[in-house]
């Protein structure tokens, strides 16, 4: 970007690699970017490189070089940048090989593991993230008891779980118990409230694949 371009500000953000553009209007709307000393809550505002954008109070300017980070997220970490509980936080993994301020690529919530991406290239994290981009997301799902197909077939057609509507996009036995799961949107968490609408137990929800990138043998924290 030169310098005397202006661009809207949520881009300039996630050039900057503080977020996705639209995690980014978030941080707008609730108060917490200056543009020149004054706080900016209007989603239309421009910049360009010789203003003064801080988000937080930390000056923030367009990544000259951007990153992107394949990790197997272990269970009981948070994808949050921070959290108030004190638990453990999957991006600190990567503090010893990138001094880049990453974020992650959507989420995984506490419990599940596997693959996430971490970047600091806010338009592409908004690509893979956005439902129009039609990127799949794959799980291997493990149950406490045997998984009907008749349930999947119904979750393939689209299901509603307290008024959110959920749809499968494919499914692929490895037993009885344990399924792979892909998805297009994969909403917050969606398999965990479909299997507890179908009274079945969730032990496992591992992710394995986002788009054409698989987990593969990475090691776990890796």
């Amino acid at each position: 970007m030169k310098s005397n371009e202006p661009i809207r500000l949520q881009l300039y953000m996630a050039r900057a690699g503080v977020a996705s553009r639209r995690k980014s209007e978030q941080l707008i709307t609730e108060g917490q970017v200056t543009v020149n000393g004054v706080t900016v809550t209007t989603l239309g505002t421009k910049v360009s490189e010789i203003d003064d954008v801080r988000v937080a109070g930390r000056r923030i300017a367009p990544e000259r070089e951007h990153v992107y980070v394949a990790l197997n997220k272990p269970r009981k970490y948070i994808c949050s940048a921070s959290d108030p509980e004190g638990r453990p936080i999957a991006v600190e993994l990567l503090g010893k090989d990138y001094s880049e301020r990453l974020f992650s690529v959507g989420r995984l919530d506490f419990l599940s593991s596997g693959l996430i991406l971490y970047t600091n290239d806010g338009e592409f994290a908004r690509a893979v993230s956005h439902p129009s981009s039609r990127i799949e997301k794959e799980y291997r799902v493990d149950a406490q008891k045997p998984i009907p197909e008749t349930l999947l077939e119904e979750y393939k057609q689209g299901i509603v779980v307290d008024g959110e509507r959920y749809a499968l996009a494919s499914y692929r036995y490895k037993n009885p118990r344990c399924v792979r799961l892909v998805l297009i949107e994969g909403k917050n968490r969606e398999i965990r409230r479909v299997f507890a609408h179908w009274r079945i137990g969730v032990k496992r929800i591992h992710r394995v694949r986002i788009g054409i990138i698989r987990l593969g043998e990475l090691p776990v924290g890796s």
